[in-house]
């Protein structure tokens, strides 16, 4: 596409000269390390590879939000989104690889882990020589995610855990699996689980890549199974029974960075449509984009992106300085999630037939939309989350 990319435009605005300077780094790292394999590892079924993972860790991606003390880059929640937004541009399988293993990986540890745990695991998950997958989604378990299946029985001074989670992104590189584990069935609701930093080399623990997928084609998706392993008190990530609130704390920032993946590829169907409509000619030999259906949806992606981008930074902001609510994460990537999806389909049928190749770029970003309506929690459950805030008096209801 040789036109500018139409989201920097309103990028310019909305962030200082420090700020958008390091997005622009980002984007020009994506646009010559990034674009030019996503299209051949797709082809040949492979996941992002060791090197590319290595270069990502170099460049600081896996460390953004880490603190300096730590080796990290000492950013915050918008230099992880901004980064979201350049990478997913391309690939939301490339963006999510660090992203998950810092919003879901690195990040807990940040808020919950104590200092020697900190010490421990920081300056590695900074470089990308160490990775953390965040064991959530089970079987049996999506959206009732505060009652996990995956229990931790204490036995003498430690603790057994027995069961299985799936979905889980960048598992094939773990080197730790954070486990949302049962731990007192009979405790009240939001109480009743902990969450333990278990290596992935421990025994009783094993992993396979969840196959068939054809959404994130290159993210490592796996199963984690746990079979009688047994872990000490300093396993523990937070308090005992603290579970939920790791979990939820986690997942708000992980939803901006969801919703982030979906305005990526939104930015990436506005300048692809943009580009074709002026090429593209038909009837008496004249562009497509003359038409006003055709100008409809460029204008409505135009909107889309530059709406969803406002929206999302200013939530953004609101996280780094602990003033966002659970409810807010949750519309955001709501909306933008569903918003986009609905303009992307349009987006191909103005480009028609063409739009079904892959190396076209939409097909790739109409599959990989489907994630972001479903993870990090489901849509249509967060809907329900957002419908007890706002009608308190029937939440007693619910439960």
């Amino acid at each position: 596409m040789p036109m500018p990319r139409r989201i920097d435009h309103y990028l310019k605005d909305l962030l200082d000269e420090e700020r958008f300077a390091f997005y622009s780094q980002v984007a020009e790292f994506a646009e010559e390390k990034i674009a030019p394999r996503v299209l051949a590892l797709e082809r040949a079924h492979e996941l992002v590879p060791q090197d590319l993972i290595k270069e990502m860790g170099e460049f600081g991606l896996f460390g953004l939000p880490i603190a300096t003390e730590y080796d990290g880059q000492g950013g915050g929640q918008l230099e992880l989104v901004l980064m979201g937004l350049a990478l997913s541009y391309w690939s939301q399988s490339m963006a999510i690889t660090p992203g998950a293993a810092t919003s879901l990986g690195s990040k807990p540890l940040m808020l919950f882990g104590n200092e020697a745990q900190k010490r421990e695991h920081l300056p590695d998950l900074a470089k990308g020589k160490r990775m953390f997958v965040f064991g959530l989604s089970e079987p049996g378990r999506g959206s009732d995610a505060a009652n996990p299946e995956v229990v931790a029985v204490r036995d003498g001074s430690g603790w057994v855990l027995r069961g299985e989670k799936c979905w889980s992104t960048n598992a094939r590189w773990a080197s730790h699996v954070v486990v949302h584990a049962m731990t007192d069935p009979s405790g009240r609701r939001g109480h009743r689980s902990t969450c333990f930093i278990v290596p992935m080399n421990a025994p009783g623990v094993s992993y396979n890549e969840m196959g068939g997928k054809v959404v994130w084609r290159l993210s490592s998706t796996g199963s984690i199974a746990f079979d009688s392993v047994r872990v000490d008190d300093a396993a523990i990530l937070g308090a005992v029974n603290d579970g939920f609130k790791v979990m939820a704390t986690t997942l708000n920032g992980g939803r901006l960075f969801v919703a982030a993946l979906a305005v990526g590829s939104a930015a990436f169907a506005l300048d692809r449509v943009r580009a074709y409509a002026q090429e593209r000619q038909q009837f008496d030999d004249k562009p497509i984009g003359r038409f006003q259906r055709v100008q409809d949806v460029v204008v409505d992606l135009d909107i889309a992106v530059e709406q969803s981008i406002t929206w999302l930074l200013h939530l953004v902001g609101l996280y780094d300085q602990n003033r966002l609510e659970r409810e807010q994460a949750a519309k955001v990537k709501i909306a933008i999630s569903q918003r986009v999806s609905e303009l992307m389909l349009d987006a191909m049928e103005v480009c028609g037939g063409v739009a079904c190749l892959d190396e076209f770029g939409l097909m790739r970003h109409h599959e990989d939309l489907f994630v972001t309506r479903v993870g990090e929690g489901s849509n249509r459950a967060l809907r329900t989350q957002v419908a007890q805030s706002l009608l308190p008096d029937i939440r007693t209801l619910l439960h």
